[in-house]
């Protein structure tokens, strides 16, 4: 059926269509997650829009993320500045690294607890990144 058939068929309304092509643009991101030096590493894989993989807790994490896009200037991936003022407070040894594609774009992303801006920086992504105690 041609656009001018669809039209004709609509009185020429504006209707609302899906993506051509459903599932082609994906979020899906690898969160690596490090509990310690010497700990086991653990790996989830997050999709949304909608939700699922194997992360524990999928849709408050994409629930997470999708706040966080629409509510930063910047990426919430973005690393702390490098002229921020943080405040030397050691969170512990956890670290976590992100990796795969986000509102359409590539991230890479790495994150630890090593001070006060980085901490938040963390905390901002709970429960995407595991919740430290």
């Amino acid at each position: 059926m041609g656009l001018a058939a669809v039209l004709a068929g609509t009185g020429g309304a504006a209707v609302a269509c899906p993506p051509p092509w459903p599932g082609l643009v994906e979020d899906r991101l690898t969160i690596t997650y490090h509990e310690g030096k010497t700990a086991a590493v653990e790996r989830f894989v997050l999709e949304c829009h909608p939700s699922g993989g194997d992360h524990p807790r999928a849709a408050e994490a994409c629930a997470t993320l999708d706040q966080a896009t629409r509510n930063r200037a910047a990426s919430p991936f973005a690393p702390v500045e490098r002229d921020a003022i943080c405040t030397f407070i050691y969170g512990g040894p956890q670290t976590a690294r992100i990796t795969g594609t986000w509102d359409g774009r590539e991230i890479d992303a790495e994150f630890d607890r090593t001070n006060g801006c980085e901490i938040a920086r963390w905390d901002r992504l709970t429960p995407t990144l595991p919740e430290v105690r």
